[in-house]
């Protein structure tokens, strides 16, 4: 392959500094110009949340846009339906699962899709997004569809 990843995700918000915090507290994201910068005007703000060695969300907030108020159902979202992240490893996406469940931007439930485990979440500005990891209890040629249940989480105690 000619590729090791994404570089960046343009995402338009409506409280960037919300959006700062949340992917802060819950991925130990950093920010760079955290007031934004003018881009494209003085009604437009960009900041950027690195959330991997070479990986960033590009934040938009642009005065006015209600973009970021419009929810719709799986794949009625255009052409970015979602986004997934990945986690460092099953200690890290355990950690950011928790983190999520606490803020109430997710609910318990990790899908086993056979190579990957993945939770999905919602950011402040409701993106749908999922953090994924490498299953450490995946079979050989085994994948799963969507709503399979990972039994790793399955009858744990409240609050992970």
């Amino acid at each position: 392959m000619l590729l090791n990843g994404l570089n960046h995700v343009a995402v338009l918000t409506k409280d960037t500094s919300r959006l700062q915090a949340f992917y802060q507290e819950v991925f130990d994201a950093t920010v760079s110009n955290p007031r934004g910068e003018a881009a494209e005007g003085p009604d437009v703000r960009l900041s950027f949340i690195h959330i991997g060695p070479f990986s960033e969300l590009n934040v938009f907030e642009v005065r006015g846009n209600t973009e970021a108020d419009r929810q719709t159902p799986m794949f009625g979202r255009g052409r970015i339906d979602h986004l997934a992240l990945q986690a460092e490893s099953i200690e890290a996406f355990d950690t950011i699962r928790d983190r999520l469940m606490a803020r109430g931007a997710s609910d318990e439930f990790v899908t086993d899709f056979g190579p990957i485990l993945s939770v999905f979440f919602r950011d402040p500005d409701g993106l749908e997004c999922e953090v994924c990891v490498p299953n450490p209890d995946a079979r050989a040629g085994v994948h799963n569809p969507p709503g399979t249940a990972a039994r790793r989480y399955q009858g744990e105690p409240e609050g992970g």
